[in-house]
């Protein structure tokens, strides 16, 4: 909170851009937090906005290209340092070879899993366009839906806050669950389409 105050629009860029690079960092309560001091006037909520949406691309890109750069081995050496242990990794590896790059995008809502498949995006040379496209707009649906809580709960964010910072996984997962599900709907409405 204190380096929020001093340092305003750039802590919240540097903290988030550390938290997507896989330091641990509660980036779910953080953009909360940034929601609810724009309620409180501290800070504009689209500048705010913009810029948690550009400290996350950042901190995803920059794993995208650690991956693209140097590799799985880093992640074998040193993703324990980073809280990715080999079972988490395996399974972050079988999640994205089956999905490819929609794993960039339903990662993105599980805590720890997108670090992993933004490195892995990289490991597996998925193109830098699809990349941007998929971590884009989880980057926004992300962003936006944690600060408009905060937001919209304006001086009672905190207990937001610690509410989501508990129930991270669930919510997490019932977020992904529903995208996965849109996903689903959103095939099948198409392959509806191509045989009318």
């Amino acid at each position: 909170m204190s380096y929020i105050a001093q340092y305003g629009y750039l802590a919240m860029f540097g903290l988030l851009a550390l938290g997507f690079m896989g330091i641990p960092v509660p980036d779910e309560t953080l953009v909360i937090m940034f929601g609810g001091l724009t309620a409180e006037g501290h800070f504009k909520f689209g500048l705010a906005l913009a810029v948690t949406f550009l400290g996350s691309m950042t901190g995803m890109l920059f794993s995208y290209g650690l991956g693209r750069g140097i590799g799985k081995p880093l992640l074998d050496k040193y993703g324990k340092w980073i809280m990715i242990t080999p079972k988490r990794l395996a399974s972050t590896e079988t999640w994205f070879a089956k999905y490819g790059s929609w794993s960039v995008l339903f990662g993105y809502f599980v805590p720890g899993l997108r670090q992993v498949t933004s490195y892995l995006a990289g490991v597996y040379r998925l193109s830098l366009r699809v990349y941007l496209t998929y971590a884009g707009v989880g980057a926004a649906i992300w962003c936006t839906g944690f600060m408009y809580i905060g937001h919209t709960f304006g001086r009672h964010w905190r207990s937001v806050a610690y509410f989501v910072h508990i129930h991270v996984w669930r919510i997490s997962l019932a977020a992904a669950a529903f995208l996965i599900v849109a996903w689903i709907l959103h095939m099948l409405w198409k392959r509806t389409n191509k045989e009318s």
